[in-house]
Formats: structure tokens, sequence, C-alpha cells
């Protein structure tokens, strides 16, 4: 991505491996995020560009000297943030705050939305998915890169359980996988906020019990109708706009917790007593270390409790990535999945 809105395909050399502790994946399936869009709007205009994507499936071409629990061959799913999985906070459960780890996107490191990705610290980041996997498992299984474990962690660090109400803001793909955990973790009312009926048809299907079109202060006031004026036990806010961090503790009830995995587009904003500190709301969440939910969420999909990969609706080859940054931006495709 070299600016707004100006997305290139170019051939660069193949990744090699730099360090001992490297593993190079062959692609199999990458994808466009959600997250992409905000570079996608905003980013500075460069002259070298970066490297996009933070999302894959693949197989193993080659690994370093010391990369001992992933071998040649291996179907593996590279989480969006690469870490040893070793240090005191991968061990805590937040490796995307590991202190040898990073991030996916910098010119040292490469984007995935590529044929080939070197995957730094392996061991620690890359996870085999075991057995003969199922092509059509493929775009669930991508799933768990980034976007449903998203979702997951968002109702994770909000504590969904069974008997609470839930409302979810954002119909996007981390919105709609938040759903779909909710559901898994056992909620009992589940108001998803979004006005795209398209999309708020699958979250009916993936758990929504409500739907709440309204935005501001009118849906707030709808959420508040529907909760008996109480608000909602918890809310997962997956936009990271300030609109939506306003709507969010405006339906909260007191005593609850909010939990934010939309990257938040603001730096400042308010915790006074209108917002968090009256209700004694718990504002939570974060960037989804989902390193640590990979190994019990894989089986769920290869044995078909959740099917997360139906938030993809559009199909392209990498030399169209562009066309589906176009696409994702109008709200024409929910996620893009890229193919090789």
């Amino acid at each position: 991505m070299f600016g707004p809105g100006d997305v290139r395909i170019l051939s660069v050399p193949d990744p090699i491996i730099q360090h001992p502790t490297d593993a190079i994946v062959r692609v199999t399936r990458a994808c466009i995020c959600g997250s992409d869009l905000h570079p996608y709007h905003s980013m500075p205009t460069s002259e070298t560009g970066s490297p996009m994507g933070h999302e894959l499936i693949g197989v193993v071409e080659q690994i370093g000297s010391s990369v001992s629990t992933v071998k040649k061959g291996d179907f593996v799913i590279a989480p969006f943030a690469y870490s040893d999985n070793t240090c005191p906070f991968c061990l805590g459960g937040f490796q995307t705050s590991c202190v040898h780890g990073g991030f996916y996107g910098r010119p040292e490191v490469g984007g995935m939305q590529a044929e080939l990705q070197r995957i730094p610290l392996a061991d620690g980041s890359l996870v085999v998915v075991p057995g003969t996997v199922d092509e059509k498992l493929y775009p669930s299984l991508l799933t768990l890169s980034d976007v449903y474990l998203t979702g997951f962690h968002a109702a994770h660090m909000g504590r969904v359980e069974a008997g609470k109400t839930v409302t979810v803001i954002g119909d996007g793909a981390v919105g709609l996988s938040a759903v779909l955990a909710s559901k898994q973790l056992g909620a009992e009312r589940i108001i998803l906020m979004g006005r795209h009926t398209s999309r708020t048809n699958l979250g009916i299907e993936f758990g929504a019990t409500d739907v709440v079109a309204e935005r501001g202060e009118e849906g707030i006031q709808k959420v508040m109708e529907l909760t008996g004026g109480l608000g909602s036990h918890i809310v997962l806010e997956a936009v990271g706009h300030m609109p939506a961090y306003e709507q969010a503790y405006g339906i909260v009830r007191p005593g609850g917790t909010i939990s934010r995995v939309g990257v938040p587009q603001y730096e400042q904003a308010p915790i006074g007593f209108a917002s968090l500190f009256g209700k004694n709301v718990t504002l939570t969440g974060g960037p989804a270390p989902v390193r640590a939910y990979l190994e019990q969420a894989i089986p769920q999909v290869l044995d078909g409790t959740i099917d997360p990969g139906r938030v993809f609706d559009r199909t392209v080859g990498i030399d169209d990535v562009p066309a589906g940054y176009e696409a994702m931006d109008a709200r024409e495709a929910l996620k893009v999945l890229v193919t090789f």
C-alpha cells in the first residue's frame, strides 16, 4: 500500500531464513482485514510502500536450524502477531505483548497477502492443523488467524457466560464473530447493533436474538428498551470509532463490562462519571492474543462445532487484491478471501 486507496501488486524477492528460529510458509489462503481499511483511508503517501496482510494458513516450506515444533510439509495457521510463546506475557495468555514478538506489515517482516511469508519465532507462532485438511475448511481455519478469535477474545475478556445479556456493536466480520463466540460461551441474549441486513441476517444465524439498526442516542434508547431499562451486562465493541464507544457506555448496565477489540481510531475517550465511573463499569479488551486460543478452536472447526468462515463473502486471486480492498471499502463485501 502506497497511500490512501493505492494498493499495488508487486513482485519482490522470495523471503529467506534470516534467523535459526524462522520458518518460510507457502500461503494457501490469506485475506483482507477490516483493520487494513484504516491505512487504506489515511496512511501517509509513501514511495516505498508498506507490505500488507496479517492472516494466513499455509504449508511449511523451510525451517531454520533451531525450529523443532513444525516441519516441512506441515499445514499451519499463523496468528496475526508472532511470539515466542515462552516469555512471561505469553505464558500469561497475552502473546500480542510478547517481549520478543511483533506484528506483520513492516518491511523487515513482510505482509501475508503474498505467496510466501517468513514467520519469525516459528516454534512459538505457528500451530499445526492435524491430519488431512479438507479444503472446505480453509475459510474457517483462516479466521482463527485473526477475525474469529478476535471476536472470541472480546467475549472472553468480557466474561460472557450463561445468563448474561450481551450487546455486540458492529456488524463487520469481527462483530459477527463476537456474536458466534458469545453463543458458544452460553450468552442468554445477544443483541447485535448493525444496519446492513445481509450481515445482520448472518448474525442471527450465528446466534443473535435481537438486531438494532439504529445508531447514536436512538440506538441506545432501543437497547435500553429491549433490556427493560437496565442495559446490557456485557458490551462488545468491534468498530473502533468514537460513536461506537459512546454507544457502548450508553447501553452498559451498572457493574457491567465493555470489551473493545475494534482498533481505536482515537487517543482519548471519556472515562468519567457520565461514562464509566458513575456506573462502576469495567473497560477491557485489546489486540487479541489468538495464539492463546488456537489449540481449543482448531478442533471446533474440524468437527463442525463452529463455521466462522461464513464471514467470507468474496474470493479474489492475488492479482485482484486491490479490487478486494475497493469492495470492502464500499461495503460491497464483508470480508475478502485471497487465493493463490
